[in-house]
């Protein structure tokens, strides 16, 4: 990547689109330090990560979680699921040893999932569940920012709906800042307000995703364009 200028409002809900290569995941990992960027910085709320020590770079990396386009690769098979979105509170003693089932159990119901599966591995659960398995997960770290990696490309169109609802609620409801990255155009107009448009790791294309959609001016952008299934159920009409 080379001259990525990229600033997140607080709030505010952002897409990163390209295709295969362009970028879109080293800049999710870059972000977290996931490695470090070996030039340019990253800060939150005006801090320079790079110059934390490590407790607070602990700590900032709690609120900014990466929720990963492979959630059976991301989920411990051997660990119930459960106890995965526990180990945060457990972590960073976010919640009294007596009370982390019960939060637990408050995070599977926000995002869907009934409690009872609390004590299931992740096999045994499927790919809309699981994925939702990490955004509690997430949630339980108390983010403030959330990337969203690629969250719906390996499920079908009813359960991505389902989930692009599902991110829309959370987001309104704790007030979260929301990057997106998607090879998927579609996906971002259903979800962001704003987007950039990434190719061999440069942005080549931003502005508000309505004039993306109805304007583009870049061939990359018109060509993503092109392959959107831009219908009322992807626009949440």
């Amino acid at each position: 990547m080379a001259g990525v200028d990229l600033t997140l409002r607080a709030g505010e809900r952002v897409g990163i689109v390209g295709g295969s290569g362009s970028g879109k995941s080293s800049l999710a990992r870059a972000i977290i330090h996931l490695p470090a960027p070996t030039r340019g910085r990253v800060s939150l709320e005006g801090h320079d990560l790079a110059t934390l020590r490590p407790a607070a770079l602990r700590q900032a990396r709690r609120r900014l979680q990466l929720i990963p386009q492979d959630p059976l690769g991301a989920l411990d098979p051997r660990t119930r699921v459960g106890d995965s979105v526990a180990a945060p509170l457990r972590a960073h003693g976010l919640a009294p040893r007596g009370e982390i089932r019960a939060r637990v159990a408050a995070y599977f119901e926000e995002v869907g999932l009934e409690p009872a599966l609390m004590d299931r591995k992740p096999r045994q659960l499927s790919g809309g569940q699981r994925q939702r398995v990490c955004i509690a997960r997430a949630l339980a770290c108390a983010p403030s920012v959330l990337i969203l990696d690629e969250p719906t490309s390996a499920l079908d169109t009813r359960v991505r709906l389902a989930l692009l609802a599902l991110l829309e609620g959370v987001q309104a409801a704790r007030r979260l800042t929301y990057l997106l990255i998607s090879h998927e155009l579609e996906v971002i107009g259903r979800l962001c307000q704003r987007a950039l448009v990434m190719e061999a790791g440069q942005i080549i294309e931003a502005g508000p995703v309505e004039a993306l959609l109805t304007q583009p001016r870049h061939p990359t952008t018109r060509a993503l364009v092109n392959a959107a299934r831009l219908t009322p159920a992807w626009r949440g009409q």
